[in-house]
């Protein structure tokens, strides 16, 4: 075998190892990404049950209830244009409660309800996360009040039905 010979295999070696491990990369990135959407958004790109993404908006008024359990909830969470039903069972945060903004992680059921595995509240009357307004602000529902701080929306009075 000449140099050359021995030369081109080593590159051709390398060049599937590098090859190999971008592929590996990029399969683990995939498993690990979570994507956030608004409800108007889960509903317009029709995510396939089960894809682990995280959801955002507010908490419909009177969609709050406490299951037989005491520790699973159900509520309705909206952008003022979708609405999309979803149970959480575990911790919830003091400051959850119904007209504020939330995130919520799980996965989306085949029966549309969205099932929570993690619950994260806003955690003052300032704060609310960069996700959840953008998507009130795609959605229409995101006002500038005094002074050009950010207001959020009232809630709405009715949460209606889940709209997929």
């Amino acid at each position: 075998m000449t140099r050359k010979r021995r030369r081109l295999y080593f590159v051709i070696g390398g060049l599937a190892l590098l090859g190999l491990a971008v592929g590996l990369t990029l399969s683990a990135l995939n498993d690990n990404l979570v994507f956030f959407y608004g409800p108007s958004d889960l509903a317009a790109k029709h995510i396939p049950p089960g894809r682990l993404v995280r959801l955002g908006g507010l908490v419909a008024g009177g969609s709050y209830k406490h299951e037989a359990n005491g520790s699973t909830i159900d509520f309705i969470v909206t952008d003022g244009k979708t609405s999309v039903p979803v149970t959480y069972s575990g911790t919830i945060p003091d400051l959850f409660r119904e007209g504020q903004g939330v995130v919520v992680e799980g996965r989306l059921a085949a029966n549309g309800t969205f099932m929570a595995s993690t619950l994260l509240a806003k955690h003052d009357e300032r704060y609310m996360p960069p996700e959840v307004v953008d998507a009130l602000k795609k959605a229409g529902r995101w006002q500038e009040g005094e002074n050009g701080k950010a207001v959020p929306p009232a809630a709405p009075a009715s949460a209606g039905g889940a709209t997929q």
